[in-house]
């Protein structure tokens, strides 16, 4: 499976951009993936996620009702909305995806790096003040 994410950019803060992961070799129909970022001098965190099923959303703290993960299985793509950023939300975005089956109710399952088996190559936003 390869990832393929685009749609980073620079903006202005309050503004949008809405980052995509398109996914070959392989499909998002019945797979969990999810959206980290990664700043300058600090670690990788989780920002967003969704269920093998499609049934459910995570998201973290910073971001909730602000981001909203979507997938179009059709098109094979997962999408990241990104309202109202902030210069905090600067950072590279890298999607992921976890083909192992699972379908778990721990929202922590999700939101733990190391349990996303691909990931695409990160597209970068920068939000400026």
């Amino acid at each position: 499976v390869q990832l393929q994410a685009s749609g980073g950019g620079l903006v202005q803060a309050g503004g949008s951009l809405r980052l995509s992961c398109a996914a070959s070799g392989g499909t998002f129909r019945r797979v969990a993936s999810g959206w980290f970022r990664q700043a300058p001098g600090k670690e990788r965190e989780f920002v967003a996620a969704i269920t093998r099923n499609g049934g459910t959303t995570y998201s973290a703290d910073s971001v909730k009702g602000r981001f909203t993960l979507s997938r179009d299985n059709a098109k094979n793509t997962v999408y990241l909305q990104m309202n109202s950023l902030k210069p905090e939300d600067t950072a590279v975005y890298y999607c992921a995806a976890n083909v192992r089956g699972i379908l778990s109710a721990d929202s922590r399952y999700y939101r733990t790096s190391q349990n996303y088996d691909y990931w695409g190559q990160g597209t970068q936003v920068t939000v400026s003040s």
